[in-house]
């Protein structure tokens, strides 16, 4: 039996889980809502406050199934009882970062701004202190959202390998080269 799908979801105060007739979970808690379409054979049932998803049989197919969508429904519980927060460093000289709402304008390098609309579903806000890189924190209740608007900021600038500069992750660790040696 997989050992990811048996395990039970805990259900924290404050959040209920409803799964519809055509296998849709839907997620409610204090941070927000979420809605999941699970596979119709994989079996779902809501007990007090855990959530227990099942297989029908042994089949690869739904041993795979029944890990990842155990692994989707709990991100979904820890998302609208806790939010995820993820936080991006811009690491260059000139490199800027603005929000105006949803709307983020990145400097970094060329020769225009980037302007970005960042999903409703996520909170932006970019701050920069004196003698610090500027930094862009995205939150949000949606775990696959907020990693994918992190990696399309991400994708704007790269961070290359021999001086580090570009968009980074806050506290990641960067494979640096060394440079050209010098003549002998």
């Amino acid at each position: 039996m997989s050992r990811i799908g048996k395990l039970p979801i805990n259900l924290p105060a404050g959040v209920s889980v409803t799964v519809n007739k055509d296998n849709s979970v839907t997620v409610k808690g204090p941070k927000g809502e979420l809605t999941q379409q699970i596979d119709v054979d994989i079996n779902v049932s809501v007990e007090e406050n855990t959530v227990v998803l099942e297989r029908p049989s042994e089949q690869k197919r739904h041993k795979a199934m029944h890990g990842l969508y155990r692994s989707l429904m709990n991100n979904m519980v820890f998302g609208v009882s806790e939010g995820y927060k993820l936080q991006q460093e811009l690491v260059g000289v000139g490199f800027r970062a603005t929000s105006n709402g949803q709307i983020l304008e990145l400097a970094l390098g060329y020769s225009h701004l980037i302007h970005m609309e960042i999903a409703p579903e996520v909170n932006v806000t970019a701050v920069t202190e004196k003698r610090a890189n500027p930094i862009i924190t995205l939150e949000s209740c949606d775990k696959q959202l907020i990693g994918q608007v992190a990696a399309k900021i991400r994708s704007f600038r790269k961070p290359e390998p021999y001086k580090g500069k570009g968009v980074k992750f806050v506290g990641e660790q960067l494979r640096r080269k060394a440079g050209k040696s010098a003549g002998k």
